[in-house]
């Protein structure tokens, strides 16, 4: 059976090592695209013959992956490619949905492959739906439960709290993460910045780069930089310039306007 394949992965270089290994384990397959962001691939999905299946990156560089199923419906079969947390993989597995977290294994993707080639041996030469993607979105966030409420922060010897709404940004430096209050005092934290921002409330973060989350109560504006980019003004000076890159401005607008 010939089987079309697209690769759904922001980070460029990702998404040619995994193109790379799908061709050595399958060199009969059709990859027919690669493609880095939500836009991108709700488009592709409008315009082009529906893929057998899909290598589909979670966090994308325009939002989360999930919002594909609200603008276009999916029939294909779809293996996630993610760092997502526990709820998710768990969901995940309650719908037989089956995933690779990163960095990806050579081995652990022949397993993938092998399971969805299995399922496809009961139908004829056809992709059917078997899993409703927007009820798996459903499942995955209520799921989440509550939100992150606070940090805890190591000086020293001691211990002490920072709460969430005390954070004005994230950021990511040098191979250290950290929060940055409202006074504009420095934290470091011992999570990554994708684990940080599955945790937060997305009405009130927003990961506008790969280096920065920012709270909307530390906005003061936005404005128009060049190549499509938005630059983030902070209050009380709290940052020079923080860029919203090209693929999320659109996102990031109506963030902002909710």
């Amino acid at each position: 059976m010939e089987v079309n394949v697209i690769i759904v992965e922001d980070e460029v270089h990702s998404g040619e090592m995994l193109k790379n290994m799908v061709a050595r384990i399958r060199p009969q397959w059709n990859i027919k695209a690669l493609l880095q962001s939500v836009s991108e691939t709700v488009h592709w999905l409008k315009n082009n013959e529906i893929p057998h299946v899909i290598f589909l990156d979670i966090e994308l560089a325009d939002g989360n992956c999930f919002s594909i199923f609200e603008q276009v419906y999916v029939e294909s079969g779809i293996i996630f490619t993610t760092a997502y947390n526990e709820f998710a993989l768990k969901a995940f597995k309650l719908n037989s949905i089956d995933y690779l977290l990163k960095p990806i294994k050579e081995a652990e993707l022949l397993q993938a492959i092998d399971k969805f080639e299995k399922a496809m041996s009961h139908f004829e030469n056809s992709v059917k739906p078997s899993i409703d993607y927007r009820q798996l979105v459903n499942t995955i966030r209520s799921s989440q439960g509550e939100y992150r409420q606070r940090f805890i922060i190591s000086k020293r010897e001691s211990f002490f709290k920072l709460p969430v709404d005390d954070i004005a940004y994230f950021n990511f430096e040098n191979r250290i993460t950290y929060a940055v209050t409202f006074d504009n005092k420095q934290h470091v934290l011992n999570q990554s910045l994708d684990k940080i921002e599955q945790e937060l409330d997305p009405k009130c973060f927003f990961r506008t780069n790969r280096q920065t989350i920012v709270n909307i109560e530390a906005i003061d504006r936005f404005e128009v930089y060049f190549s499509g980019k938005l630059v983030v003004k902070l209050i009380n000076n709290l940052n020079d310039k923080i860029i919203v890159s090209r693929v999320k401005a659109s996102h990031f607008k109506d963030w902002m306007n909710q």
